[in-house]
């Protein structure tokens, strides 16, 4: 220490020195818990350790017919690939074709989960374990929505497995590790963090880790761990121009992952709960024209036969709550209403003219329910063409509905013309679409529609809520009416 900072605290009192002691006591303290909560850990190895035991490799073998093609005939991208191309192989025979992938262990008695895609229309299943060893494997069920399979391997003994995590309690920035067989190179581990969480790719279920973690081909549907050793995703998916790692990887969710196999453990198929609604996110200027303090919800454009019309439901609701969860749009409905069990019954808080309704819906399947199709039941009406609202509309005569092939019982306008310049045109109406519902209230001619406008102005607002249909699909737009 320096002579200086000795006279420094010789002249200070007794409570000023305890109170720098403190003080500094206090700064090294913090310093170290930030330097924990931001440091990497010292090592993976005794994480590696304990996980790797229940990690398999998959291998499968499809048998395919002969192919055809310049395949064997020259090199592949010589000049004259061209002239060969549609010559068959030398043999023409059928082939064997293998490939590889990941998977985990989740009970001793053999469950093994895995990406579909890896052993879809697979012959054979041969499961290869870290300590060596390989079994043959039994297809228990899949789910090509989140592209989950679940497999059975019988073994002489309990098998080494791992348990899922919390994937919900995960966190931008947490620490995680992936373990798999990327391009077949064996057993391989890479670490990296949470890059972000809930992303989607293209299912109605997604629900995604991101992560910088490497994943490459092979890795499908290994396991994504947390610093604790429960599996907290699936690896499913990457992002790269390449077809190699670049840091940006996919997860599937392990609280969608134990849902899913769940069922297949119990039914060898999913069965997912279903509303019976057709909906659209809750826009800006949708909610302004609605009366909504926030655009957040489910809108209904559509409700055909099913459990939703059976409890009172109705298009033009706004779904705001689910089971005693808020809705915050559409994505996150089907999320939960896919993940409640067939036939339960659920509290579904709606608003409705200005107010909210709680309604009690019981589930029905979806599975079962893909085709089903809304049915409507209103007279014809005719009134002479109009322009408004930068729209030319028409009533829906017999020559309009067997142009436009609407369904006998559909009443509304037709637009005939849209003006270019117009902010409907901005907000895709186009020609051959029907409005059928104005203000949430049904339009069967044009002093309807006006009545719908002035009321709407009467009532403070800037815009008013189209219900629009084009080739029998609802679509809610709101148009300005100052």
């Amino acid at each position: 220490m320096k002579p200086k900072a000795i006279a420094l605290i010789k002249t200070r009192t007794m409570p000023q020195m305890l109170f720098a002691l403190i003080l500094g006591f206090a700064f090294l303290l913090a310093q170290a818990m930030f330097a924990n909560a931001r440091g990497a850990p010292e090592s993976f190895a005794d994480l590696a350790d304990q996980i790797s035991p229940a990690v398999v490799n998959i291998t499968t073998s499809t048998t395919v017919a002969g192919r055809t093609g310049p395949q064997g005939l020259v090199p592949e991208g010589s000049p004259f690939e061209e002239f060969f191309r549609n010559l068959p192989a030398p043999d023409g025979a059928p082939r064997r074709s293998s490939a590889l992938g990941s998977g985990f262990v989740i009970s001793e008695d053999g469950f093994i989960v895995t990406n579909n895609h890896v052993i879809e229309g697979a012959d054979e299943i041969l499961v290869e374990f870290f300590t060596g060893g390989e079994l043959p494997a039994t297809v228990i069920g899949t789910d090509r929505n989140t592209d989950i399979a679940l497999l059975k391997v019988e073994a002489d003994g309990p098998l080494p497995f791992v348990p899922f995590g919390d994937s919900d309690a995960m966190r931008v920035g947490d620490w995680v590790m992936a373990m798999g067989n990327p391009l077949g190179q064996g057993f391989s581990v890479s670490a990296g963090i949470v890059s972000q969480r809930g992303r989607a790719l293209s299912g109605a279920y997604d629900d995604y880790i991101q992560t910088d973690a490497a994943i490459n081909r092979g890795n499908s549907g290994g396991p994504l761990f947390n610093m604790d050793g429960q599996v907290i995703g699936v690896n499913t998916a990457i992002l790269s121009p390449n077809g190699g790692s670049i840091g940006i990887g996919f997860a599937m969710s392990a609280n969608v992952v134990t849902s899913v196999v769940e069922q297949l453990q119990e039914f060898g198929e999913t069965r997912r709960g279903w509303l019976g609604v057709r909906i659209q996110d809750v826009t800006p200027d949708v909610a302004e024209a609605m009366g909504l303090e926030e655009a957040a919800g489910a809108l209904i454009t559509d409700v055909p036969a099913g459990p939703a019309e059976d409890a009172g439901m109705l298009a033009g609701d706004v779904i705001l709550s689910f089971d005693g969860a808020d809705v915050s749009d559409t994505r996150e409905l089907v999320r939960r209403v896919g993940n409640t069990a067939v036939g339960k019954s659920v509290r579904v808080v709606v608003f409705r003219e200005g107010q909210t309704q709680t309604l009690l819906v019981t589930l029905g399947r979806r599975e079962t329910a893909e085709g089903a199709i809304p049915a409507a039941a209103v007279p014809e009406e005719e009134v002479t063409e109009q322009n408004m609202l930068g729209l030319t509309l028409s009533p829906i005569t017999q020559a309009l509905r067997e142009e436009l092939q609407l369904q006998a019982g559909i009443e509304g306008l037709v637009i005939t013309d849209v003006d270019g310049a117009s902010e409907a045109y901005e907000k895709g109406l186009r020609a051959g679409d029907v409005i059928t519902e104005a203000g949430q209230q049904a339009v069967a001619s044009i002093a309807d529609l006006e009545t719908q406008i002035e009321e709407a102005k009467e009532a403070g607002r800037k815009s008013l809520l189209l219900l629009i249909r084009r080739a029998g699909e609802p679509r809610f737009v709101a148009i300005s009416i100052e």
